[in-house]
């Protein structure tokens, strides 16, 4: 007895199901960091986005800074060149999740003000993560243990301690990269960064801080790429420095490994970044900032 083929199918191919539609509505993850001097935007599996100068053109004309010292001054020229930068990239009718490095002590007027600058994008949320510990995720760091993260910027300058990858200490100095050109040295940057990791150290009083400097101190920032920097460190407080690699874009690397979830469930991902729709409630340090940081003279216009 033969066999039965079944009956071929009549009629047209199966049509491909389309894709859900809030998979049609939200865009790619982007890392951001709005730095004082620069802008860098990253994203996973693609890299590097921008990385440019932070510089907004006004409808009246001239250049505008809306980045001052790490923080969002001017909100509405944030948000003008993140349009003409990125308002391109996205599209239509994409609303991308956004994660944005932010300074440790950055406070709630910061987040706020970068909140207002990133509704120009339309994203469906945006999360936050401390710049040091962003910076550590972007090095690679070990975050077992207690870490110490020096991120000496162009306008900024901040010590933080992180313990299980969290932070619980910082302290900042408005001082850097740039004030090289206003008559502060090398070693004044790296005399302000050791102050600050000196207080720290005596402030603590848990063995944490000893525990970290015998670690090793993690260099990240645009500072970083100075040898000086991390030499003159390491020699003011005799422990062992080691900068990131890239270090000027460790921040913003670091912020984009957030977007992807780590198999090996490692504190990698963060868990403090789900709040919807909203900003994260600022890290509250209980070391203060830098005695008479807010004496130091703005850096000149570029």
């Amino acid at each position: 007895m033969s066999g039965c083929r079944p009956a071929a199918r009549s009629g047209p191919a199966p049509r491909p199901r389309p894709a859900a539609a809030g998979a049609r509505r939200h865009g790619p993850g982007l890392a951001v960091e709005l730095g004082s001097a620069r802008t860098r935007v990253w994203a996973p599996g693609r890299g590097a986005v921008l990385d440019v100068p932070t510089v907004a053109f006004p409808a009246g004309g001239g250049v505008s800074y809306p980045v001052r010292r790490g923080a969002v001054v001017d909100p509405e020229g944030a948000a003008r060149m993140l349009h003409r930068l990125l308002g391109h990239r996205i599209p239509p009718g994409a609303r991308p999740l956004i994660v944005l490095a932010v300074p440790v002590l950055g406070g709630v007027e910061h987040r706020a003000a970068a909140l207002t600058a990133l509704r120009v994008l339309r994203p469906r949320r945006v999360l936050t993560v401390p710049a040091a510990r962003a910076a550590a995720l972007g090095a690679a760091a070990d975050l077992s243990g207690p870490l110490l993260v020096v991120d000496v910027g162009a306008h900024l300058t901040e010590v933080a301690l992180l313990t299980g990858g969290a932070v619980v200490n910082a302290y900042r100095a408005l001082l850097g990269t740039a004030d090289l050109d206003a008559g502060t040295t090398p070693d004044d940057l790296a005399d302000a960064a050791a102050d600050m990791v000196t207080d720290m150290f005596r402030a603590d009083r848990t063995p944490r801080s000893a525990e970290a400097l015998r670690r090793g101190i993690l260099l990240t920032g645009g500072g970083a790429l100075r040898p000086e920097t991390a030499a003159g460190l390491g020699a003011r407080l005799r422990a062992p420095v080691r900068a990131a690699p890239a270090p000027h874009t460790a921040a913003v690397r670091g912020a984009a490994t957030t977007l992807v979830p780590d198999a090996r469930n490692t504190p990698d991902t963060p868990d403090a970044l789900h709040a919807p729709d909203a900003l994260n409630a600022p890290y509250v340090p209980n070391a203060p900032h830098v005695p008479n940081a807010s004496d130091i003279p703005d850096v000149p216009e570029p």
